[in-house]
């Protein structure tokens, strides 16, 4: 239990220097960077009974009205209520807890705060309320990209002090003099620099690149607004957003990657694992595999959307990097349909993992393809081969919509908002994953409706596997998408809570009591990642391995694998592996050994024969993941609302009557069982015009102010958000 008591005994450190509270106690989890204005905001606070952590318990004050909202600055109360037990006392198989709930979601004054145990006498960490709370989480988010850079160097000013390099793998038969792997000769030599950096290793992987650049580029087209041109890149002030100039960088890679044919090459990486740090100090030969009809179908539908969202930017540059990657993607289409088997399986032969995807893999890219290309050219053989294929993807076989297959649901939601598309394909796509979300998969909004999981974000036990973090994310992404597609408007708000609450998950609110994010204390994070697998950032290393302990650690903003249930040791273990059979020790590695699941997390990065990379190696499609869900949470202002909202029917949920209404409006709720709501009338254009605070239902509110239109009422409860449209007369 060593790795958790110094890990928070370094966070209490670094609070009793600046806190308010005389003692922070981390049973109680909030979202350590906070929340916005409007959002439902629900601290966790625990008692552990099975797992590492078992003996470190806590009893909370559980009388009427012992918790409270504190500002910080002043330790003035502003919020004062009654912590609530999960299901009734019950402890929580996945995470070993019982918890309780501190709901106060009608605390929405912008500022810092943190909660007060008034029987304990202890309280929470800091976190901020406003409309910019997690403005600097996404910059550090976005930045892990640079700093996964290949080619080039990493120098300051956009370099943080301390993670400064040289340029990395452009040396002897690296990557400006790549050779395939089955013909390392000069004949076969081919400039393949730049991209990114695949995950904790060196590798550059063209299939590993579809989840993560089409989670970006979708990011930016769902929240535009979002992206700022103030990053700290060697881009930034370019007047284009540096998320588009951080996937440039990926995209300009993948076209180097593209043969004249149109086919794309496979991957680039060393023929054995090679490990340096920092990246510049790795000299290790680099080879190419072959052209493969999945890697050519991955480029054609990469290229596509990048083509979409470049022409957006409405500028001659921008416009002409579009014109050149349609053609780039017409080319990799036509290469792939005429070559639809070309295969390359790299186990054992290059890079450190198998890259190749099976036959459903490499339809689901054609589908992706035609789709894409249908949106940018309008040409309606794109869309026939969509038409005649979409029903092949698991969405549509099994009517199952879940975080396994984001991409794959992502692009089929696509089509069905392109112009021109067919409309029962598209309703077929629509019904297929709303249903899915709102009723017959008993994980998704069944779950957050039912409380199912006191950390608010549920997972069925068997999708807890290496890589958690990511699905998480999609998981997330999965109800924004119900916003984004407006499939179920009465919802909405709720859609919102639910993805908020795998956001906080990351930010703190979960077992562990850790900000899944790297070395953002300076950021406002608590208890961060202090350490995670990379070869740059790794074990041992004088400068970069642990925060606290190493000169610097790693770089803020990169987010691990998270918690692996099924983690083990090496085979080799106990006794087989040599030199190294004394790291064996399972104590070593309890946790994650023979924990619950979602305490199956240790905040290390041991390399072999600990394995630390299946709990907490990063890679680029998981922070891609993370960043489209957190880009749902940033920008706009503190009570904004987006037009799913407004276009919601008025629900039998949220009463509002008369309506329309000339000078008053009761509003009630049919079911409501809480003390206090807040109320938030908005114009059309998001303009808040009245706000009613802490007021008990039914409440008659005075609009006679309010010119004739429509307006969007908004009802804020402790755990809920509803909205409905009121017309005054």
């Amino acid at each position: 239990m060593l790795w958790f008591s110094f890990h928070r005994f370094i966070a209490v450190i670094h609070f009793n220097l600046f806190a308010a509270p005389d003692t922070i106690d981390f049973h109680i989890h909030v979202d350590q960077f906070g929340y916005r204005c409007d959002a439902v905001k629900i601290a966790v606070i625990s008692n552990p009974q099975t797992g590492y952590n078992s003996n470190d318990t806590f009893s909370p004050g559980t009388g009427n009205n012992k918790y409270e909202v504190r500002r910080w600055n002043d330790d003035v109360a502003v919020f004062t209520g009654t912590i609530k037990p999960w299901s009734g006392g019950a402890t929580h198989s996945q995470s070993g807890d019982k918890v309780w709930w501190f709901t106060f979601s009608t605390l929405s004054t912008p500022g810092d705060y943190y909660i007060y145990d008034k029987t304990n006498k202890v309280g929470s960490c800091k976190f901020h309320i406003g409309d910019n709370t997690y403005d600097e989480v996404m910059k550090a988010a976005m930045k892990t990209f640079y700093y996964q850079r290949c080619g080039v160097s990493k120098s300051a000013p956009f370099a943080g002090t301390g993670w400064t390099d040289g340029t990395c793998h452009l040396g002897s038969q690296q990557d400006l003099d790549c050779r395939l792997v089955t013909n390392p000769t000069i004949s076969s030599s081919r400039d393949l620099r730049g991209g990114w950096h695949d995950a904790g290793d060196y590798n550059k992987y063209v299939n590993f690149t579809w989840t993560p650049m089409i989670s970006l580029l979708l990011a930016f087209e769902e929240n535009p607004t979002a992206w700022t041109d103030d990053y700290g890149l060697p881009e930034s002030g370019n007047a284009i957003p540096d998320l588009m100039d951080e996937i440039k960088f990926e995209l300009q890679w993948l076209l180097r990657m593209q043969e004249d044919n149109g086919s794309l090459l496979s991957l680039v990486g060393t023929q054995n694992f090679a490990s340096a740090s920092p990246p510049s100090a790795d000299a290790a030969f680099r080879r190419y595999g072959p052209a493969t009809t999945s890697a050519t179908l991955t480029g054609a539908s990469i290229f596509a959307l990048a083509a979409i969202q470049f022409n957006s930017l409405n500028t001659a540059a921008a416009t002409a990097f579009a014109d050149t990657l349609e053609t780039a993607a017409i080319n990799a289409y036509n290469w792939a349909i005429a070559n639809p088997n070309l295969t390359f399986y790299n186990t054992g032969t290059l890079a450190a993992g198998e890259q190749e995807v099976d036959d459903y893999g490499r339809l689901v890219r054609k589908i992706a393809s035609a789709c894409f290309l249908y949106k940018l050219t309008g040409i309606t053989s794109y869309r026939d081969v969509f038409d005649s294929n979409f029903n092949s993807v698991h969405l549509m076989q099994w009517q199952y919509a879940y975080p396994f297959e984001g991409t794959e649901q992502d692009m089929l939601l696509y089509y069905a908002k392109v112009n021109g598309k067919t409309a029962a394909v598209a309703s077929a796509i629509k019904s297929a994953f709303s249903n899915s979300i709102k009723t017959n998969n008993a994980d998704n909004y069944p779950a957050y409706k039912n409380k199912t999981d006191p950390y608010r974000t549920f997972m069925a036990d068997n999708n807890y596997t290496w890589g958690n973090n990511e699905f998480k994310c999609v998981q997330g992404t999965m109800f924004t998408n119900m916003l984004r597609y407006n499939l179920n408007a009465t919802n909405a708000a709720n859609y919102r809570s639910a993805a908020a609450g795998f956001l906080h998950y990351l930010h703190g609110v979960n077992p562990v009591g850790i900000t899944y994010l790297s070395n953002m204390y300076a950021f406002g994070g608590d208890t961060c990642v202090n350490e995670f697998y990379h070869s740059w950032f790794t074990d041992g290393s004088i400068l970069w391995d642990r925060v606290g302990v190493s000169t610097y650690g790693p770089p803020p903003g990169f987010l691990p694998g998270g918690a692996n249930p099924s983690y083990g040791l090496d085979p080799c273990c106990p006794g087989g592996c040599g030199s190294s059979n004394s790291q064996c020790s399972a104590l070593a590695v309890t946790p994650p050994l023979g924990q619950p699941i979602q305490k199956s997390y240790r905040d290390w990065n041991a390399g072999w024969p600990q394995n630390s990379w299946s709990v907490t190696e990063n890679a680029i499609y998981t922070q891609a993941c993370y960043v489209k869900l957190l880009s749902w949470f940033v920008g706009g202002t503190c009570n904004s609302f987006r037009e799913e909202e407004l276009n919601a029917t008025n629900a039998s949920t949220l009463m509002l009557f008369p309506n329309p209404a000339d000078d008053r409006i009761t509003i009630d709720h049919d079911d409501y069982n809480e003390e206090k709501v807040s109320i938030f009338i908005f114009s059309v254009d998001g303009k808040l015009m009245q706000e009613i605070q802490h007021v008990q239902l039914p409440y008659s509110a005075d609009i006679h102010g309010l010119l004739q239109g429509v307006y969007l009422v908004r009802m804020q409860s402790a755990t809920h958000l509803l909205s409905g449209k009121l017309v005054k007369r």
